[in-house]
């Protein structure tokens, strides 16, 4: 079921992942969701989705789950280092992004990202840092 608002936040806020075609399947402190539909516009040779769609998915959900933990009278955050394990390729299907905070502190906020597929095997790992505007 997709999260209305969630994905007019994410769509809001960057409009980028509109033009992706990102969908956001739950969005609170503890856990963002979203998925983007596999489309060869958005693949490399061989019908594999881009490394790089794949990193902005990763990237916009646990932008959004850092920005959920924000400590208070923050206004923002902006990502500051980006590590990315790719282990298998999707050719049909959804990504599937899930966004948890490791470490949501007063300057940096950790997010550990995982990507899965529609038959739920890991896809990718992120593990990423935000800084605390």
């Amino acid at each position: 079921m997709i999260d209305t608002e969630g994905t007019k936040l994410f769509h809001q806020t960057m409009p980028f992942t509109e033009r992706l075609g990102v969908e956001v399947l739950e969005h609170g402190p503890g856990l963002v969701r979203s998925r983007l539909a596999w489309d060869e516009s958005l693949c490399t040779l061989g019908g594999a989705m881009h490394g790089g769609v794949l990193m902005s998915l990763a990237d916009a959900t646990a932008a959004v789950c850092a920005f959920l933990n924000l400590p208070e009278g923050a206004t923002g955050t902006t990502t500051v280092e980006s590590k990315s394990n790719f282990l298998r390729a999707i050719r049909s299907g959804h990504a599937v992004a899930s966004s948890t905070a490791l470490h949501p502190g007063r300057r940096f906020i950790v997010v550990e990202t995982e990507i899965h597929d529609d038959a739920d095997k890991l896809v990718a790992k992120v593990t990423q840092t935000q800084a605390v505007l």
